[in-house]
């Protein structure tokens, strides 16, 4: 089981990995091993997470989630396949948990006195130009 918060944990066979091949630099190794990660994550049918967080989840992801509410995450940062996974796990487990936040809710303000008396003097300073534009007398 993999730790999100108090109330939510994950299960490891929910989460699929691949290796593939990394691209860009890596020597000789680059043609032979399979260092990059690819984990797949399905959202919709997880039975771990509550409505809520699902939803927030699903968001949050943006271009990671695929049309089927599957996570992808690609790591190809390191050298080794190791590293690699656990950086692909602690980039989804982070997008959990920022999921799992519940918002902060908005707390309404009221504009300053100051910022009023602005708005009123430009609205005036307005009406006024648009009052000396009034129809003059006309000669014919």
């Amino acid at each position: 089981m993999i730790h999100i918060s108090d109330k939510i944990s994950l299960d490891e066979n929910e989460i699929a990995e691949t290796f593939v091949r990394a691209s860009g630099p890596g020597g000789q190794n680059v043609n032979k091993v399979a260092s990059a990660v690819q984990i797949r994550f399905d959202v919709r049918r997880s039975p771990s997470l509550p409505e809520d967080v699902r939803a927030r989840l699903e968001r949050l992801a943006g271009r990671r989630l695929t049309r089927d509410g599957v996570i992808v995450i690609d790591a190809q940062r390191f050298r080794t396949q190791e590293r690699n996974r656990a950086d692909a796990l602690d980039r989804l487990v982070e997008l959990v948990r920022r999921a799992a936040a519940a918002p902060m809710p908005r707390r309404p303000t009221r504009p300053t006195k100051a910022s009023q008396e602005r708005r009123l003097e430009g609205k005036s300073r307005r009406a006024a130009i648009k009052r000396r534009r009034g129809a003059g007398p006309h000669e014919d």
